[in-house]
């Protein structure tokens, strides 16, 4: 049993006149995971993998653009003085929820346009986007920033006196957060991938699933961070956000239940024959 998790010693590798961020690479790495992975199972589906693609693209740049503005919009005051770094996203700060919401919207008007099923896209993409969230996390412990209150448990995470939160400056170690959600992310990927094998009729609804897990571990990780500065009746605007989130995937799994054909439901009982996995 190690005392703590070590800060790590600097946030990116330079490379003669080129610098490489470790938060760059982190989400580089996920998003790429995720890439191939919605791509496959698209294609498994008898998607066009070059009309996915040209989605997915679209998907990922205009929702780096929502995640960004989501982000400079509650953190204004940070970018009065040095105005330019509102595009210094390699220094952190990207809000998740906002460039979720605008890259969904890019598949849902995408896929009408380009004949795309949506709820086989979405369920492609169920069990990816906590893939590429759990690797992208790991950018923002390099960037020692989005931790949890001060600990003393084994696993807490050291963090140098520059970047301790005014609140605490003489605690050494916190709540590693970044860890929680990678790991509980690439659990929830794990367990979407089983209920898509084990219940077929839940196909069409795997985004669902998604919604609820990411919004709940979202929620209690809000209760803990120290970055927020603001707060209703005790929780953040993501922590608020995280309930509707849970609200939206347990609505899309009663209402795409009820609209379920009988088939579908005796599928999973066992009296027809499952169809096979794309997973």
């Amino acid at each position: 049993m190690f005392a703590s998790i070590p800060s790590p010693s600097t946030n990116a590798l330079h490379l003669g006149p080129l610098q490489l961020t470790f938060y760059g690479l982190a989400i580089a790495i996920g998003v790429t995971i995720a890439w191939r992975m919605t791509v496959r199972r698209m294609a498994r589906r008898g998607a066009d993998t070059e009309v996915i693609e040209r989605m997915l693209i679209r998907a990922i740049l205009l929702g780096f653009l929502g995640a960004r503005a989501a982000y400079v919009s509650t953190h204004l005051s940070r970018f009065e003085d040095e105005p330019w770094k509102v595009i210094a996203i390699w220094e952190g700060g990207l809000a998740l929820f906002g460039g979720l919401t605008v890259g969904t919207l890019v598949l849902v008007v995408l896929s009408r346009r380009w004949g795309v099923r949506l709820p086989d896209l979405l369920d492609a993409v169920a069990p990816a986007v906590p893939v590429a969230q759990a690797f992208g996390r790991w950018g923002n412990y390099f960037n020692q920033e989005l931790f949890g209150t001060p600990t003393t448990l084994p696993w807490g995470l050291e963090i140098s006196p520059g970047r301790r939160p005014a609140a605490y400056p003489d605690a050494e170690t916190f709540h590693p957060t970044f860890l929680y959600e990678s790991l509980w992310n690439l659990g929830l990927a794990a367990v979407i991938l089983w209920l898509e094998r084990r219940h077929p009729s839940l196909r069409g609804r795997l985004i669902g699933v998604y919604l609820i897990g990411y919004g709940t571990i979202r929620f209690l990780l809000e209760l803990i961070r120290t970055d927020t500065t603001f707060r209703l009746l005790g929780l953040s605007r993501n922590g608020w956000v995280s309930i509707v989130v849970v609200i939206v995937g347990a609505g899309i799994l009663l209402w795409r239940r009820a609209a379920a054909d009988p088939d579908d439901r005796a599928t999973e009982s066992g009296e027809l024959d499952p169809s096979p996995s794309d997973a």
